[in-house]
């Protein structure tokens, strides 16, 4: 039987105990792991393979042997509960294994669980489990966890609801960053709040975002966005001595600052724009890049960009100048640059 991706969500949460199989399919292999390991973990509960209730095979195994697939499914275990048998990498050639073990399956024996890569409509692997009336096939498409999905996880997290800024801004992360890395930030999440029964925050969200940022880097762009100029020098000293290069510096100066122009462009107001970028800017840095964007205003910015831009150029070219001289200077200059605006 053929699953909606709705009834798929369904089942994977609470699945048919007296189905022969499921077979999971698709072109992301993460988000076919992650409907696998949902659908395990409710299939057969807790230990199963401690207690020897799963049997895992693969798909070069089947093709070496197609009789294992039916004797795994026969087996009889050793501890009460359900059984399965764990088939990953299943193709086109092992539908007649799988068309044998689903005919010839029988209450009480292990179901079938099945994995594989994108498969067409005309597919002889999706016809076995489709064309089945005591098994399903579910199609598993590239579209980020929904709201539900992600009630669900936090949930499993052992974590209370979020309020509506930090839902949003969990729904817009989920669009931005791999489903895997977002479902172990939400795992993250859960062990980040254990024991604050508050609701989760777009500051705690900040707090395990799978974001690659160093502090001092964060620290110098602040420092610059925000006329610190007594700063700069201090912080690009410990950049320095870290083995932060100056070319690497200027490219985080202009993501930046893009990063300002689009908040400061956008008509919904700086607040939306970071929103709106991917991955979303959210928390306590939203706030603080949110003032900044509105005291240096759009052609501020589009100045600031420019002299990032020759800075970039000149970084790059063959100049005897002292490269980290060179960012330094523009960095003071753009600090002071707000402050002449308004001259």
């Amino acid at each position: 039987m053929k699953l909606s991706t709705r009834d798929a969500n369904t089942y994977f949460k609470r699945p048919d105990q007296s189905a022969a199989g499921c077979l999971i399919f698709g072109d992301d292999a993460m988000r076919v792991a992650l409907k696998r390991q949902d659908l395990m973990a409710a299939l057969l509960g807790p230990n199963a393979e401690e207690e020897m209730r799963l049997t895992r095979l693969s798909g070069a195994d089947l093709r070496s042997d197609g009789a294992a697939l039916l004797d795994a499914v026969k087996a009889v275990g050793f501890f009460p509960g359900p059984r399965a048998v764990l088939v990953d990498g299943a193709t086109d050639g092992l539908s007649k294994v799988f068309a044998t073990a689903l005919g010839e399956w029988a209450d009480g024996d292990a179901q079938i669980v099945a994995t594989a890569g994108r498969l067409t409509p005309k597919s002889a692997l999706r016809k076995v489990f489709e064309g089945s009336k005591t098994a399903y096939a579910a199609a598993i498409y590239d579209d980020p966890p929904d709201r539900a999905q992600i009630e669900d996880w936090l949930r499993d997290a052992g974590l209370s609801a979020p309020d509506r800024e930090a839902m949003t801004d969990l729904e817009g992360l989920a669009r931005a960053v791999p489903p895997g890395d977002f479902r172990q930030m939400i795992d993250k999440l859960g062990l980040y709040k254990r024991g604050d029964a508050t609701p989760v925050s777009s500051a705690d969200i900040d707090a395990v975002a799978p974001l690659t940022r160093e502090a001092e880097l964060d620290d110098i762009l602040h420092a610059t966005a925000e006329a610190e100029t007594g700063s700069i020098g201090p912080i690009l000293n410990r950049l320095k001595q870290q083995g932060t290069t100056p070319v690497s510096l200027c490219i985080a100066a202009l993501r930046h600052f893009r990063a300002l122009h689009m908040a400061a462009s956008h008509p919904n107001g700086p607040a939306a724009g970071l929103q709106a970028m991917r991955p979303p800017v959210f928390g306590p840095r939203r706030d603080r890049m949110v003032r900044q964007a509105g005291r240096w205003g759009r052609d501020a910015l589009e100045s600031a960009l420019s002299m990032l831009v020759e800075t970039d150029l000149s970084l790059r070219s063959n100049s005897a100048a002292p490269q980290m001289a060179v960012m330094e200077r523009t960095l003071i200059r753009l600090a002071m640059l707000p402050g002449r605006g308004r001259r």
